[in-house]
């Protein structure tokens, strides 16, 4: 059967609580308001009970089985959208990343098998891993006829993936022409790189030199980079996973000066600092045992940074407490995960004695909503419903959902998130659903789950 309705639950897209009931069918909201239940005979009925209800989640970023040379990111399609159903987000994007060389087309079919497993709603961007005339022209097409609604460009990883600002321009003019937006990795790739070699060459290699290797600097130049390209070229940007509190001025600033520019941070980004870091101050290897530090020793304090080797890496409570107002203010438009957890043994630790072979990436798709609610709401950093709109109603008009996901609306998606706020937890790697055998908020006390997820089928 799919009928119900919902009764007494308490929307969490108003500015005041106010109990309403929701009429769901076929995977539709039919109505919403105060429902008399024999005006739908046949209909389940489910109790709210003063529960909140919010649309479902829809996390614009995530990473599921991401190839690398350390091996794929440990949560596949299966078992990252159990993850996303058990924190509210009912659908994901995540990206498809052409090898160099390899066809756009091809690339995104084989992406689009994987995904065919998730078990919520599944987009993909587009990845463009270089730039010549044949990528041009597959990409020009499948903005087209081919129903891709979203790029995606990295100015770092350089090697790999990362493409310059001069070809960066002309994908945003392409994008442009249809209303496309253009997502930028933004770190200074050369700035990163040249950090690299020199302490590589210095001998400088356990995980605290990749943190060092990209400062806030590598950041806050890129997004004045991009945001100068989408001034010339009239492209909307939406620049991920920002850091630092002058990155998020730069975007607001822009929005201030009519540029197309949104803005998307992380849950990382906001709770956690640089002091995870902190204990990997200790001498280098070829350095010797000059205060009496064991490689063991050394070993045990880089084993405990890797979990939070992300790019780009943490950064202080300054920071933190700027992209909390950002948020608050507008200036940020999307709290996403970038989802990207590996293993600790066999994964991030190939790289414990090379912090540049350590694979880039945490999870957190479980834990979006639960540590927005506890640590903002509740808080006060953030009102329920500007939460509701960075996790659902915002990213769903920005990558063209909008007319029918991310809102509590008749005539919408029943993606629906009963959201039971009186539960108390804490989070740990023996309880989250995530594959992966590290938690880098293992010991959060978060207040509030899901209930129950309504979710339509792509």
């Amino acid at each position: 059967m799919d009928q119900y309705i919902l009764q007494n639950g308490l929307p969490a897209d108003l500015d005041g609580l106010k109990k309403e009931d929701f009429v769901l069918k076929s995977g539709k909201i039919l109505a919403r308001g105060t429902v008399d239940p024999l005006s739908y005979p046949g209909f389940q009925t489910i109790e709210a009970g003063g529960k909140l209800i919010f649309p479902g989640g829809i996390d614009p970023h995530v990473h599921l089985a991401l190839p690398t040379p350390a091996g794929n990111s440990c949560d596949d399609f299966v078992s990252g959208s159990r993850a996303a159903l058990a924190g509210g987000t009912t659908t994901i994007f995540d990206f498809v990343t052409p090898a160099r060389g390899q066809s756009l087309y091809e690339a995104l079919a084989l992406r689009r098998n994987e995904s065919a497993h998730s078990k919520v709603n599944c987009s993909l961007h587009m990845g463009i891993s270089e730039w010549n005339v044949k990528v041009a022209s597959e990409l020009a097409s499948l903005l087209g006829a081919g129903g891709i609604r979203s790029v995606k460009t990295y100015l770092a990883y350089r090697e790999t993936i990362g493409i310059r600002l001069h070809e960066l321009k002309e994908v945003m003019e392409l994008a442009s022409r249809t209303g496309t937006p253009v997502m930028v990795h933004c770190e200074d790739g050369d700035l990163i790189h040249s950090l690299q070699q020199k302490f590589r060459s210095e001998g400088k290699l356990s995980p605290v030199w990749h943190f060092r290797s990209r400062p806030p600097e590598a950041e806050i130049r890129a997004i004045e980079q991009v945001v100068e390209l989408a001034q010339v070229t009239g492209c909307t940007v939406y620049i991920v996973h920002i850091s630092t509190r002058k990155g998020a001025a730069i975007v607001g600033a822009a929005k201030k000066s009519g540029i197309r520019v949104f803005g998307e941070t992380c849950p990382q980004y906001l709770l956690l600092d640089q002091s995870v870091y902190a204990d990997g101050t200790i001498p280098e290897i070829n350095q010797g045992n000059k205060n009496g530090t064991d490689d063991r020793e050394r070993d045990q304090n880089s084993y405990r940074i890797l979990p939070f080797i992300i790019s780009p890496p943490l950064r202080t409570r300054e920071d933190q407490e700027g992209l909390w107002e950002a948020l608050a203010d507008g200036t940020l438009d999307v709290v996403a995960t970038d989802h990207c957890p590996f293993n600790l043994y066999g994964q991030k630790d190939v790289g414990l004695h090379d912090f540049t072979k350590i694979p880039n990436g945490a999870g957190g798709i479980e834990h979006r909503l639960p540590l927005l609610y506890t640590y903002g709401v509740l808080q006060h950093r953030i009102s329920l419903k500007r939460l509701s709109d960075l996790i659902s109603a915002n990213p769903a008009d920005i990558f063209g959902l909008g007319n029918r996901k991310g809102k509590l609306r008749p005539g919408y998606d029943a993606d629906i998130v009963i959201w039971d706020p009186d539960i108390q937890k804490v989070i740990s790697v023996e309880n989250h659903q995530s594959d992966c055998d590290s938690e880098i908020y293992e010991g959060f006390r978060i207040r509030g789950q899901v209930d129950r997820c309504f979710i339509l089928p792509q």
